[in-house]
């Protein structure tokens, strides 16, 4: 199938590894023109170059941000004026006991997870609506709905992302711009991967073992009882960033496997 994505300028933040790298090598299988991310420079480069190796002929390149930081938002900002869709990936997440999560933890959460896309689609989204044609995705997930007890901060941030998405899609009216969120399940990012593999050594268990264990006991609803793929969430943030997806506007679009018992 052709997406229509041939010669798309797309920015992608937090993607030199999991979904974020995934779907920029989904894009550049279509034919787009691909600007990834990461907070260090090193790490960019390297993803890029593997990328160029991967996929003939992609245009992508890299431009390091800590998006923490405003004046490295504002300096990426200015290498970028403009893109065609914005993928709002960039985010970061830690177990931790709600009675320990300091003021400064809700914070940080808030800054990197929330603020990233709030100042990229502040900047990108006014520029999209005035040449009409625009996409805004905003990787969520299904911790937006289905709140973690163990890391009620970063459940937090996700449902916020889901009210900023909705808010900047009331916006498009009458327009060729949709701005929408991505609801990722459990899925198996680098991150996540060598957490499973390092449970499953310290408790003498094989990786299927452990995960079998994670959706029986963790999260019981899971219709798909396993881990998704980077690839699987990559394929659903690249449709809806398509001109096919044209239809589809201020939604909250689930990749969790079942996991949310709703019908809405």
């Amino acid at each position: 199938m052709d997406l229509k994505l041939k010669d798309k300028v797309v920015f992608i933040s937090g993607s030199t590894a999991g979904i974020g790298y995934a779907t920029a090598e989904r894009f550049l299988t279509e034919g787009a023109t691909v600007v990834i991310n990461g907070r260090n420079q090193d790490r960019v480069d390297l993803a890029v170059n593997k990328l160029k190796t991967t996929i003939k002929d992609a245009q992508v390149s890299g431009i390091s941000a800590d998006f923490s930081k405003v004046e490295e938002i504002d300096a990426l900002l200015e290498k970028l004026p403009e893109v065609d869709i914005l993928i709002n990936n960039a985010g970061i997440f830690e177990p931790k006991a709600f009675e320990a999560i300091s003021d400064a933890d809700w914070l940080r959460f808030f800054e990197v997870n929330v603020m990233s896309g709030i100042r990229l689609s502040r900047h990108y989204f006014p520029k999209m609506l005035a040449k009409n044609w625009g996409r805004v995705i905003f990787i969520s997930s299904e911790s937006a709905v289905f709140i973690p007890e163990e890391m009620i901060h970063y459940g937090m941030t996700k449902t916020a992302q889901l009210g900023v998405s909705r808010g900047l899609a009331e916006l498009t009216k009458g327009t060729n711009v949709t701005v929408n969120s991505i609801l990722p399940g459990p899925t198996k990012s680098k991150g996540v991967g060598q957490f499973i593999d390092d449970l499953a050594k310290s408790e003498n268990k094989t990786i299927n073992e452990v995960e079998a264990e994670f959706f029986k006991t963790q999260r019981p609803t899971s219709l798909i009882s396993r881990f998704a793929a980077v690839e699987e969430v990559a394929n659903t943030v690249v449709y809806y960033s398509s001109p096919l997806a044209s239809a589809t506007n201020g939604a909250s679009i689930r990749v969790e496997g079942g996991l949310i018992k709703s019908v809405l």
